[in-house]
């Protein structure tokens, strides 16, 4: 067996059910579940009749590289989503199922364990998919832990020269999960840079890249940014992106990544014998799903409304405010943040997701302790209802 897999730690969502565990919560009250980022607004019609239309696909195993027509829908959309950035739909894009199998198969097609003590960087907080990315392909996860007051920019010279001489791999996700930020075109100049001086590879996961408030001004993405910096080719560069929350498709399991041709070259041949191919039947839903931008702005307007709701309830008895782009409120908790979600789910019957669980003890400490992730993902009459609960919750506290 592979000795690699005991140093994987409880998923978060395990260590919720172990907290919850023996405690009673308000009967009286229905529950609201708000600790998962699985959104909740209804998929789109159309995608569930491309789906039903092409049901024949099922008689046909698919190519790992995707049909064309998939390829072209995401090359376009891209450069529709970030001007002035060209995708070579035969070369720089690949279709996968989801993004979070995706992230996860690179750092194993990456990442060189011959080599002695192979780094992957990760934010901190993070989406723990990395970390067991890294364990599993041979390396040796290290953090940047990211703080409120500077408004969770990644500080670098956290880690010390030694470690970035052996990174091969860094994690970026912007817009950010949990926090909501967003990298900024200086932010990326300086990684950018960073790739060069030490050779290693930039995974940017971009699945919140289509939740965000202002429609003129959408999150900045690795490709844009690259390109504005002249970077042809994206060198060192790959995006993950998926339908999951852009098209309120989760269980479609459908994304794709895009960029550095010459690593998507590697990472297909590895995806070959992984196995990992697209059903036809999917590819035809996310071929419609990603040449359709109007469910996407409603989805945006949904998500807008709720944010607003829930800024203008808790804005009284707590700090809170709306991140760059995302569905999530990231709060800081007067009290330990599993206490905090013990006796909110104890006392109001609302789920939510202690902040330490998604960051690991890093440079001494852990940076998302005593925050709760509070994900705005069912609808606005429920997240309003919620709302008020923790609002009565943080007014009980007294703190």
């Amino acid at each position: 067996m592979n000795p690699h897999l005991n140093q994987l730690q409880p998923y978060p969502f395990q260590k919720l059910r172990q907290l919850m565990e023996g405690i009673t919560h308000a009967a009286a009250l229905e529950p609201i579940h708000l600790q998962i980022g699985e959104p909740k607004h209804a998929t789109p019609d159309f995608i569930r009749q491309a789906i039903i239309s092409h049901l024949d696909g099922l008689s046909i195993y698919p190519t790992t590289l995707g049909a064309p027509a998939l390829r072209n829908s995401i090359a376009i959309w891209l450069g529709r989503r970030f001007k002035g950035v060209e995708i070579n739909p035969e070369t720089e894009v690949i279709p996968v199922n989801g993004s979070r199998e995706a992230l996860f198969s690179f750092a194993q097609a990456m990442i060189d364990s011959s080599v002695r003590d192979p780094v992957v960087v990760c934010p901190n907080p993070f989406y723990q998919i990395y970390e067991g990315a890294a364990l599993l392909a041979g390396a040796s996860p290290h953090f940047i832990n990211t703080f409120p007051d500077n408004q969770f920019k990644l500080d670098y010279a956290q880690l010390p020269d030694s470690v970035w001489a052996r990174v091969q791999l860094m994690y970026v996700c912007s817009p950010n999960n949990p926090t909501g930020s967003v990298m900024t075109l200086s932010d990326w100049q300086e990684l950018f840079a960073l790739s060069d001086r030490h050779g290693f590879i930039v995974a940017s996961d971009e699945c919140y890249s289509e939740i965000y408030s202002d429609e003129d001004n959408p999150p900045l993405g690795a490709l844009d940014a690259a390109h504005q910096l002249g970077r042809t080719g994206f060198p060192r560069l790959v995006v993950f992106n998926s339908l999951s929350k852009r098209s309120n498709a989760p269980g479609l399991r459908s994304g794709f990544v895009a960029g550095d041709a010459r690593l998507l070259e590697k990472f297909l041949l590895y995806r070959t014998y992984h196995g990992s191919a697209m059903s036809p039947v999917p590819q035809a839903a996310s071929t419609a799903a990603w040449n359709d931008e109007a469910h996407v702005v409603e989805n945006r307007r949904l998500y807008a409304e709720k944010f607003s709701q829930a800024i203008d309830v808790l804005s009284d008895v707590t700090a809170v405010q709306m991140p760059d782009a995302g569905f999530y409120l990231w709060i800081k908790t007067p009290i330990s943040d599993t206490e905090f979600t013990r006796r909110l789910y104890r006392d109001y019957n609302v789920t939510v997701l202690p902040g330490s669980y998604l960051a690991r003890n890093a440079q001494g400490m852990n940076p998302g302790e005593d925050f709760i992730r509070v994900a705005l993902v069912t609808s606005p009459q429920e997240c309003a209802e919620a709302m008020q609960r923790m609002k009565l919750f943080f007014e009980k506290l007294g703190i």
